[in-house]
């Protein structure tokens, strides 16, 4: 699948899109990887996800949203939903209704879900470190 056939019939999500992919692209090299439910962003293992709440729900409070693995749940009140579904690995999910909304925190997350995904092991035994 590619891009224009991911976002048609959800033009409004596209630019918020490509806000978002300017962003993850300054944290380093990025591979997409397009499905008909979400857009993956990579470097070897996919550390962040961008989907359209439209698809799936009658009532999409946003746009787009912007999901990324942690290895800890964060506590910011910008989260839509934190989830554990493994343990050490919290999903968090953050409805993007303008591009004003990527900020440095967003970017501070992207490049620390990025450093996860490429070196868990490092990042776990920080974690184990400093509890």
């Amino acid at each position: 699948m590619i891009l224009n056939e991911f976002f048609s019939g959800y033009e409004a999500s596209r630019p918020l899109f490509e806000a978002l992919l300017r962003m993850v692209e300054s944290t380093g090299p990025v591979e997409l990887s397009v499905t008909k439910s979400q857009i993956a962003f990579a470097e070897g293992r996919a550390f962040a996800w961008a989907w359209i709440p439209g698809r799936y729900l009658r009532r999409p409070a946003a746009p787009l949203v912007l999901s990324l693995v942690l290895t800890r749940r964060d506590s910011s009140p910008r989260w839509k939903e934190v989830v554990e579904p493994a343990p050490g690995r919290f999903m968090h999910h953050l409805e993007l209704r303008e591009a004003a909304e990527l900020d440095g925190e967003v970017r501070a997350w992207l490049e620390e879900a990025r450093s996860g995904m490429i070196h868990p092991s490092r990042t776990l035994d920080a974690r184990r470190m400093s509890g």
